[in-house]
Formats: structure tokens, sequence, C-alpha cells
């Protein structure tokens, strides 16, 4: 299971990769940097495209295109083959202070697009994160974080996953769902990840229901069973793999972006770089918004 390099993109902070099955391609986004990148299966070329303010996560629009969670909202992105991107704002957003974003996010098993917002300085540890739900209409659904992270839905739909990624929280949380009207309820906790190597980042899901998460600080990336039990860890040569996704002709691809840091990268002058590992085990394909 040893990690391969795809793209040595040196991202800042790789975030939100997503499998386009049609197109047997991954995107993915660079946080700070605002641009959406794509990564042919093919031929292994890539394309970026520039946005017009941080690009945090993203959905397949059945319009074409992408939504997508930034900084001032929702948006609707039509990337154009000459690398400009048509933007369109669906709902602004208003944040419970200046210099926030939006985070990690994607849809539920209904098409509807999930994404929560954290402030900018990641270390101020404030809690004024929340999670919004967007289905023609954005509404704030839980708030009191400081890192939303790690969203994800079992198979069926009728369990979500939320972490908070801050060093001092650090927990996984699972709620019951009602797939009718896309609202958490009974939330409790679901793994303790400062009893686990690595903070929780982003995660995927495969189809047994085991919850892929990203233990980011320490290279690695767990398999948990739907009762809490760490199965596996796969090991990426990057200290920060920032969030997964199951891809390529099977879905048996484990596709891991990653964070570059400032300072000596002498022991992982691959930060930033795109991996993809053989998991052994299948994932779901990502649902498409569906207002």
């Amino acid at each position: 299971m040893t990690a391969e390099l795809i793209v040595d993109a040196r991202n800042a902070t790789g975030e939100s990769p997503v499998w386009n099955a049609a197109e047997q391609a991954l995107y993915w986004a660079d946080i700070p940097a605002a641009r959406l990148h794509r990564w042919s299966a093919a031929d292994g070329q890539t394309q970026s495209w520039q946005t017009d303010e941080m690009l945090a996560c993203i959905a397949m629009h059945p319009a074409g295109g992408w939504i997508a969670g930034m900084q001032s909202g929702i948006f609707h992105l039509r990337p154009q083959d000459d690398g400009s991107v048509q933007s369109e704002r669906l709902a602004p957003v208003e944040h419970a202070r200046p210099q926030m974003r939006f985070n990690d996010g994607r849809c539920d098993r209904q098409g509807r697009f999930w994404a929560g917002t954290m402030l900018l300085d990641m270390a101020q540890g404030a809690r004024v994160g929340a999670l919004y739900r967007y289905d023609g209409q954005l509404q704030q659904v839980l708030d009191d974080f400081i890192v939303p992270n790690g969203l994800a839905f079992s198979p069926d739909g009728r369990t979500l996953y939320l972490s908070d990624s801050h060093p001092s929280v650090q927990s996984v949380w699972a709620f019951d769902y009602d797939i009718d009207s896309g609202t958490p309820h009974n939330r409790r906790l679901f793994i303790d990840m400062k009893q686990h190597p690595g903070r929780p980042d982003g995660a995927a899901m495969d189809v047994d229901g085991c919850y892929w998460i990203c233990g980011n600080d320490e290279g690695l990336i767990h398999r948990f069973t739907p009762d809490g039990r760490l199965d596996r860890s796969l090991a990426v040569p990057v200290k920060k793999p920032a969030m997964c996704a199951f891809g390529g002709a099977n879905l048996d691809t484990l596709f891991v972006t990653s964070i570059r840091p400032g300072g000596d990268l002498s022991e992982q002058p691959l930060a930033g770089g795109v991996f993809a590992l053989q998991a052994g085990v299948c994932g779901i394909e990502e649902p498409a918004f569906q207002p």
C-alpha cells in the first residue's frame, strides 16, 4: 500500500478532492491560492483555474461545473477552457466574525450541499465556526466549532459524521441524520482522536460504511469501522495529509491531498502533493448537488 505521488502540486492547502467518474479525473482545491485543479487519469495531465476568492470545498453541479464553498458564500463555478472561471454567487453567508471562510464540505446522499466555516486564524481557537446546509437556501444548522472538518455520510445516508480538527478538540462525532428533512440529531462521540496519531482532517466513506480520515501532522490515513474501532492506517510521505477521496475506474484508489507548510521541508519535500494508494476496498461515488 505504498503511496504514489501523482501530482507534485506543492499546494499550500490541498483540499476537497472529488473524483469525476464521467471524466475519469480528480479535481481538488488549493484553499489560500484560490485555485481549482484537475488531474486526468488517462494521460496524467493537470489543469488549473484561478478563482476570485479562497476556494475551500466543491461538489459536482448538475448544470456543469461545481458548487463551491468559498469565503463570502456558496458559488456555482464553471471552469472554462481558457483557464478562466465563470462564477455565480448562489448565497451569501453572514459569518459570526470578519476574516472567516468556508472549510470542509460535500453533498449528502440526497444532493444537499453541506459546508462548515472557520476563522482564518485557527490559532485563536475561537468557537465561531458553524455547519451550513444549502439546498437552494443557505441555513445554519450547527455551531460552536473551531475548525469543522471530516464531514461524511454513511452509505445509507442515515449517519452524518463531523469532526473538529483544532488541537484543543480533536474529536469526531456521529449524528443520526433524517434524510427527508436533512436534519442531524442525537450527536455522540464517535472517535476521540487524541487517542490516535494525528489531528482529524478531511474524510471519505467506503462501501462497508467505514470512515477514512486523514491524521494531519502524522502522515497517516486511518480507517475506522462503523462502531468506532481503528481498522488500519495507511502512510503517506508527508506530515500533513489534508483530505482523502475514493476514485479510479473501480473507485478502489484512495487519493490524498496535502498541505505544504512553511519552513524546512527537507524531511518532506513532497509536501503539498497529491497521492494515490490502493486501499483494499472500494469507495462510494460522490453525489452531485441536487437543488
